[in-house]
């Protein structure tokens, strides 16, 4: 999706991939095959670019600060990116900036665990602090015991371990911003994620019934700490809406993330075509939305592969919704995994504080996204009667 966004700008890109047959791999015939923990292929990868971005966080940050030492331009800088790649360190830094968080403590032996619990009063989450994603390394316990087993754990895994308050929560959001080298900022719409498992299953833009002021404060917060932290790129500043009307910074992801997807249709500039503007600080894009609202929904593999091939499903899809903005990953599909998400927009004249319409935009979103992961329809309608 990056090197779609690319061509539009005139650009090529140079992917280092697992394998030939990742899904960026698939859209570029300048492939390094290499680990992202090799640094010989990373500077393979680096060698003439006119900089070296992500769409994970996970590569080594000393292999990063090697490149930098060589002249290559790492966007975001590995300074920036560590507050992604370390749970703790992110924490401790949003602590100092006065940024809004849970209530935390790093876990160094079991003891810790009881002592902060008791402390909270109520119900934790343990996590590790490095290389967890789609709600891997992270225990909502269900009580003290629990917490302190799956803390014992990692530390014998040898892992960094933190313990936080669970957060009591209406729901969660997302502020995406953009920040150049130049130091301009752009942010879109805040948008309500709805999480199932841990993964990020549907994408309501802008999040509805979001009052105007924590609208403003969310991406407020996400422009301050881009600018504090050095990012270059996009930042997804994932947040807590709690029952008090407050917002509290649970992750943050510096590369294009799940929660922008619906950029890609719903926005006047997409996250991806916004993070190489910002890379190769050309000017920033405008972030308006499209339509009153726009959904995304995941295409999550199912519990098993439907017969029906993928083209017949596409062709199935769009026959009944045409409308449907369809985006897939070339991945192959396992239950659960991520291959593809759809954009439903909203009709032209609708309303965000229209919950009919918004429900029906969404409820069109999800019925796409399930009939192409299994093949049936959730309204259980079938053009063959």
């Amino acid at each position: 999706m990056t090197h779609q966004a690319a061509i539009e700008l005139g650009q090529t890109l140079r992917v280092l991939a697992a394998s030939a047959g990742d899904p960026a791999a698939q859209v570029t015939p300048d492939v390094i095959v290499g680990a992202h923990t090799d640094i010989d292929a990373l500077r393979r990868a680096a060698e003439g670019a006119s900089a070296l971005t992500f769409d994970h966080e996970h590569v080594p940050t000393a292999l990063l600060d090697e490149l930098v030492r060589e002249g290559v331009n790492v966007a975001p800088p590995p300074g920036a990116l560590v507050h992604a790649q370390d749970k703790l360190v992110m924490r401790r830094r949003l602590q100092a900036l006065g940024a809004p968080i849970p209530r935390f403590v790093e876990v160094t032996r079991p003891s810790d665990v009881d002592e902060f619990a008791a402390e909270v009063g109520g119900p934790v989450v343990v996590k590790a602090a490095r290389g967890g994603y789609d709600g891997r390394g992270v225990t909502l316990a269900k009580d003290v015991a629990e917490a302190r087993a799956v803390a014992e754990r990692y530390l014998a895994d040898g892992a960094p371990v933190l313990i936080e308050e669970r957060v009591h929560m209406v729901r969660e959001l997302s502020a995406l911003v953009a920040r150049s080298p130049f130091g301009q900022g752009a942010a879109w719409p805040v948008v309500e994620t709805v999480q199932r498992d841990g993964i990020c299953v549907e994408v309501l833009a802008p999040a509805p019934g979001l009052s105007r002021d924590l609208g403003v404060a969310a991406e407020r917060l996400g422009l301050r700490l881009a600018q504090e932290l050095g990012v270059v790129g996009v930042l997804a500043v994932e947040l807590f809406e709690t029952a008090t009307g407050e917002l509290l910074v649970n992750e943050l992801a510096m590369r294009p993330h799940n929660s922008g997807h619906w950029t890609m249709d719903g926005a006047g500039t997409s996250q991806f075509e916004q993070h190489l503007r910002a890379v190769l600080d050309y000017p920033l894009g405008t972030t308006g939305q499209i339509a009153p609202v726009t959904v995304m929904a995941n295409v999550l593999g199912g519990s098993r592969t439907p017969e029906m091939s993928m083209d017949e499903r596409l062709h199935h899809l769009f026959g009944r919704l045409p409308e449907a903005r369809v985006h897939l990953y070339g991945k192959g599909e396992r239950p659960g995994r991520k291959i593809g998400h759809v954009n439903v927009l909203g009709a032209p004249g609708g309303s965000l504080d229209d919950a009919t319409y918004v429900a029906d935009v969404r409820e069109r979103a999800v019925r796409a996204a399930h009939w192409l992961a299994t093949a049936e329809w959730t309204d259980g309608w079938s053009g063959h009667e």
